[in-house]
């Protein structure tokens, strides 16, 4: 074997000059490790986006919204730089509570905790938060499930209504939620009892509301969208529940008869590695082994975290994707046979 079938591609040194964040990203195609990573899940993604008839669906983990990355991921539903969002409920609702203009504040790991508690301040990392204000939010979850009344709907028929009563509320739509209902983009909570959401919900129920939120209706309907895309492409961000809820749909699909081959891109910002066992740090290529990723797919997982990554990935997509007149998915959840999809600029 001739030597320069491994020697094609020299890497280049990043240079330090003026240029846009997407420029930076280019130039770290031909670096290593996780920079070179990064900038290559920037042009798969820019790629997605460039497809015909292909529906984007990201799992978002992590206390994403508490630290900062809330307008990040409305901005990307406002360009359909994704068009179904699988969330974690504690992102929703600290998202809910941001457009209700409540707000996190700049803390400290260091803090002492026991004294936060005594001044009813909550602490994620190096974000604090007040709990009082987190338990009124609480009150109007509970409140809004009463005024919707005794019903059974997927947690993405919940979110939607929840995205109408914030607009009501005159959230501005910085807000995730918000964002979804005005732009017609899904969201499903697949464990929305593990989050202050439930807790709402919960508080109702205790009132005597029996509002039933259908978990395998959301299994049913997200599946619908990938059986009846014309491709898909997945990002992650974290893992966790979002990511497997996401990626079963290929199997769930299999089953049924439909032989869709597995998503055709498949994106991840993780801290977590495949070694442990876990699915949050798992593999593509683990992924192909059961059908969930086409073995053909573009894949990318890139190990940092995602609150570093999300800024500079949004910033160099904004710049790449100006004059770009996508295909986005029309969601139509109406129809005579469920869910039809139709896509158009």
């Amino acid at each position: 074997m001739r030597l320069n079938v491994f020697t094609d591609n020299p890497t280049v040194p990043i240079d330090v000059k003026d240029r846009s964040i997407s420029e930076l990203m280019d130039g770290m195609l031909k670096t290593g490790f996780q920079g070179r990573k990064l900038a290559e899940s920037v042009q798969a993604w820019y790629n997605m986006l460039k497809e015909e008839d292909l529906t984007v669906l990201m799992g978002l983990s992590g206390a994403m919204v508490p630290a900062g990355m809330r307008r990040v991921i409305s901005y990307m539903i406002r360009e359909r730089m994704i068009d179904c969002l699988v969330s974690t409920g504690a992102n929703l609702f600290h998202d809910s509570h941001e457009a209700l203009g409540k707000k996190h504040y700049i803390g400290s790991h260091l803090a002492d905790d026991e004294k936060l508690f005594e001044h009813g301040v909550d602490r994620i990392y190096d974000v604090f938060a007040v709990e009082e204000e987190f338990r009124t939010a609480d009150n109007l979850i509970a409140d809004f499930a009463e005024e919707i009344g005794e019903i059974s709907c997927s947690s993405r028929e919940f979110m939607h209504l929840l995205g109408k009563e914030l607009v009501r509320r005159g959230a501005a739509e910085d807000s995730i939620v918000v964002s979804a209902y005005r732009h017609n983009v899904p969201i499903f909570v697949p464990a929305i009892s593990d989050s202050s959401i439930g807790i709402g919900l919960t508080i109702a129920r205790r009132r005597g509301l029996k509002l039933d939120i259908d978990q395998i209706k959301d299994v049913d309907e997200i599946t619908q969208i990938v059986e009846k895309s014309g491709k898909t492409g997945v990002v992650y961000v974290g893992g966790g529940v979002p990511k497997n809820f996401i990626q079963q749909t290929e199997v769930i699909a299999s089953i049924l008869g439909m032989d869709i081959g597995g998503h055709d891109y498949a994106l991840q910002y993780t801290t977590d590695a495949p070694h442990w066992g876990g699915l949050s740090g798992c593999t593509f290529d683990e992924a192909v082994s059961w059908g969930k990723i086409a073995a053909q797919a573009k894949k990318v997982q890139v190990f940092v975290d995602a609150t570093i990554a999300l800024p500079i990935v949004a910033h160099a997509l904004h710049e790449k994707c100006r004059g770009l007149k996508r295909n986005a998915p029309n969601f139509n959840w109406e129809g005579p046979e469920g869910l039809d999809i139709d896509y158009k600029e």
